[in-house]
């Protein structure tokens, strides 16, 4: 496999971009009365109304990881993913997560996978002290092939206490939490590269094999609230599909990466063995950094004593655009 690339595997992050652009652009209604929308779409979670409160909410999906739980026969940790993917989002504007529901969309029902799914979802509940309030499980054979688990998030906060990124300024400093792995973006590309080079059984230098390390489930990042209350926070961003591109959410200015996290494992030996540019890889993974903190220098210290494996990994610069060690990535 030569310079592979996640267009190629089958997903196209600038179509996907352009295909988001023109489903919002038809989303003009608004409520009319109470409980009316705050700000615009297009940031991690939708903002409600609800006097001194804003609610909010996300909805993610367990994508394509759904196939690797499926050739290893383990569905235990998806149910994880499901929840992370959601409440991550959710953190970002420092929101808590009080209600999730899931959907599971299927050709056949098992229930022994369903359990296992069940097991995952629970504990991903457990770690982000959020309830489970329902959900809805459709069989749709010919429509469906396989299972896909998707879910929507509630989260609760005082107005005054939301962070949507309108303070972030050039100077701001770019503290990096730890990922767990790969988490539950960019598996299209993973899986591909993986088939051509030995499957899921293949071993990595630290023992583990490619298929449990791909299923290693996504960071949930409760300590953030706690994060927000004992320091200035500017703004936040839950590396997710699109890696470094998903900073631009935040506002109109540019976000350079001098000292990236370290990179783990299972990332480097997927770039390794596709041959993959590091521009598409900063563009398809978390590279080792699934959250960050957007902060003034005088919040970094309290960021890296209450997170282990926190570091400061660039700052935040006038232009718009994204810079990796120096050198700016195509957007």
């Amino acid at each position: 496999m030569n310079n592979a690339t996640y267009r190629e595997a089958g997903v196209d992050i600038d179509l996907e971009a352009d295909a988001v652009k023109a489903l919002i652009g038809s989303l003009t209604y608004r409520r009319t009365g109470e409980f009316g929308m705050v700000g615009d779409l297009g940031h991690f979670a939708g903002l409600i109304d609800f006097g001194p409160y804003v609610l909010a909410m996300a909805t993610d999906g367990v994508g394509t990881k759904m196939l690797v739980a499926d050739a290893l026969k383990d569905w235990t940790t998806v149910g994880i993913d499901c929840i992370a993917m959601n409440v991550n989002d959710l953190y970002v504007m420092n929101l808590e997560p009080v209600a999730f529901v899931d959907y599971i969309a299927t050709d056949s029902l098992e229930p022994e996978k369903m359990k296992s799914l069940g097991q995952g979802l629970n504990e991903g509940a457990r770690q982000a002290n959020m309830n489970i309030v329902g959900g809805e499980t459709a069989t749709l054979k010919g429509l469906v092939n396989g299972l896909d688990l998707a879910g929507t998030c509630l989260g609760v906060r005082k107005r005054e206490k939301v962070i949507t990124g309108s303070t972030v300024a050039p100077g701001d400093i770019i503290v990096g939490i730890p990922s767990s792995g790969v988490h539950s973006n960019g598996l299209t590309l993973a899986r591909t590269i993986a088939l051509a080079h030995g499957g899921y059984e293949t071993l990595l230098p630290d023992g583990r094999t490619v298929g449990e390390a791909l299923l290693t489930p996504t960071r949930i990042y409760a300590e953030v609230l706690s994060i927000c209350d004992a320091c200035e926070v500017h703004g936040m961003c839950h590396v997710t599909g699109g890696g470094l591109l998903n900073f631009l959410r935040i506002g109109p200015y540019g976000f350079s990466f001098d000292d990236p996290m370290p990179v783990p494992e299972i990332l480097s030996w997927l770039a390794e063995k596709g041959n993959v540019h590091e521009d598409e890889m900063y563009r398809t993974f978390n590279m080792g950094m699934g959250y960050a903190f957007i902060v003034p220098e005088s919040s970094v210290s309290i960021i890296m004593e209450r997170i282990p494996g926190a570091r400061v990994v660039g700052r935040v610069l006038p232009e718009k655009g994204i810079w990796l060690k120096g050198r700016e990535i195509r957007t």
